[in-house]
């Protein structure tokens, strides 16, 4: 029987108060934050907010809890903006859309870091780690220490892997790879973002479950192809965007084991009901019906944090009554 788990990419959208009290506490801050040291009383803040983030979903019942990632201004740029080795040089647009995240500029080698790690040690209760994927991070980023693209997508596929091995014990880990979608690598560089891909799904702990989350359409064939030799435990499509390319790709090339779907527009403030998720669950089983998945992870097909917090909280909920629903 397969096991419908309802979880998110994470990436959350920040209390409302603790907006308004980090954006005063960080303009008086202004300095500190530019030497990369943000001063207790915002630390303090973003506790307060990731311990409220997490009762939420433990109050919806979701099947999987995150950080909820309320630290990353910079979004999915967030691990390399942090780091001793890496300057942040201007505003740069986030993918195709209204958001915009410091440029982060890798000036030295890409060493442990230990950032991510340390905020889910923090939160206490998460079962799901999130990271961005290292073909999407290297996308994001300018190289100014390695040499070539190759080298780079190496050192952050490395870097990466160094991050999730200090992972504390997770059911789940989603790296986060839009990039594979908005700017697919070409022939040569598919295989090595594969290559990347697996590395750091290595260094998870042989307990967790892989999931390379995509979304923003649909990947090209060859990189989809080339996806399917990484050594993870699902691939996730967006099937809000686009489902009929993604159910193509699955028809053709096949998926692994287990898959995460889609299915709750994480950029729309409309609240899908769970028994809507639940039918659009159904119906990527029924269009894959060579495919007998072990487990169903059932997600919003983007990050959450473009949402305002009352719909967020919503679509939480609804996701969260969805796997009752859908039809064994």
């Amino acid at each position: 029987m397969t096991e419908v788990i309802a979880t998110t990419p994470g990436l959350f959208p920040l209390p409302d108060w603790a907006k308004e009290e980090l954006s005063d506490l960080k303009g008086h801050q202004k300095d500190d934050l530019i030497s990369g040291d943000e001063g207790e009383a915002v630390l303090e803040a973003y506790d307060r907010a990731r311990n409220e983030v997490v009762e939420t979903q433990e109050a919806a019942g979701l099947d999987r809890i995150v950080e909820g990632q309320l630290r990353w201004d910079d979004m999915l740029a967030h691990p390399l903006v942090v780091h001793d080795n890496v300057e942040t040089r201007g505003i740069v647009r986030y993918y195709d859309n209204n958001n915009f995240y410091r440029e982060p500029v890798v000036t030295g080698e890409l060493s442990y870091d230990g950032d991510v790690a340390a905020e889910l040690d923090a939160a206490g209760a998460v079962d799901q780690a999130v990271l961005p994927g290292p073909y999407s991070l290297s996308e994001l980023a300018t190289d100014e220490h390695y040499g070539d693209e190759a080298a780079f997508l190496d050192g952050v596929a490395e870097f990466l892997a160094g991050e999730t091995e200090a992972l504390p014990e997770v059911e789940t880990l989603f790296l986060l790879e839009p990039s594979l979608v908005t700017d697919p690598p070409g022939d040569g560089e598919d295989r090595r973002a594969s290559a990347a891909i697996d590395r750091v799904a290595a260094a998870a702990d042989a307990d967790t479950d892989v999931v390379v989350h995509t979304y923003w359409g649909a990947i090209p064939e060859k990189p989809y192809a080339h996806l399917m030799d990484a050594d993870v435990d699902a691939i996730g499509f967006d099937f809000v965007n686009d489902h009929e390319e993604n159910v193509y790709n699955i028809q053709e090339y096949g998926t692994k084991e287990s898959i995460a779907v889609g299915v709750v527009d994480g950029q729309n403030t409309l609240v899908e009901t769970p028994a809507e998720i639940a039918e659009r669950v159904e119906w990527v089983e029924e269009n894959v019906p060579a495919q007998s998945f072990e487990t169903v992870y059932a997600t919003a097909n983007t990050e959450l944090f473009y949402l305002p917090v009352n719909r967020f909280e919503a679509k939480l909920e609804a996701l969260a009554a969805a796997p009752a629903e859908v039809s064994r």
